[in-house]
């Protein structure tokens, strides 16, 4: 279920990137951990506690559905983090190349690269773990990768309309980010 929101992560970060800059953009990705430890905390949690009689879900359900989600959200995690850091340095090493122009450019170099990161690290990952079997690496591979691809290529003009809403908004010229510290 994470390959339907995730794309949309760099779609935001490649804002926070283009208006706050870098510094910001690595705090966002960590209050993204954070916000996933707590996450994994309450599914956690909602593991010990029973289920009342009357439940429509028994424990054994929960369990079977929820029961490999420590693993499997600690492996995203990790690669959620590495390529998310991935996306931002790229993202920035092409706005300085462009001088602050191309953002079309940027934004899909940088997340073409770190989503295949991304994809690839939590494949290898879950495999590992034996969470999923390794027959399915490269079928899950290609297809999630080109389905980040693809979003990444649809979000662009969602990321031409927020960086112009935002530099209206606070008068800021090409290239230009607000500095906060």
């Amino acid at each position: 279920m994470g390959l339907l929101p995730y794309p949309i992560t760099f779609l935001i970060t490649d804002l926070v990137s283009e208006i706050y800059g870098r510094r910001k953009a690595n705090d966002l990705v960590l209050a993204g951990i954070f916000a996933s430890i707590f996450s994994l905390g309450i599914i956690y949690l909602a593991d010990i506690v029973p289920a009342i009689p009357e439940s429509a879900i028994q424990n054994d359900v929960f369990n079977s559905v929820f029961g490999a989600t420590t693993l499997a959200v600690i492996s995203s995690m990790m690669a959620y983090l590495f390529a998310q850091f991935v996306d931002i340095q790229i993202y920035h090493f092409w706005k300085r190349v462009t001088k602050g122009k191309m953002l079309w450019l940027r934004n899909n170099l940088s997340t073409f690269f770190s989503q295949f990161v991304d994809t690839m690290s939590v494949l290898l990952l879950l495999c590992y773990a034996g969470i999923l079997p390794w027959d399915k690496f490269w079928p899950l591979l290609g297809a999630g990768f080109l389905f980040k691809v693809l979003v990444a290529l649809l979000d662009t003009p969602s990321l031409y309309a927020g960086v112009y809403i935002f530099k209206r908004l606070f008068h800021l010229e090409q290239g230009q980010e607000i500095q906060i510290d």
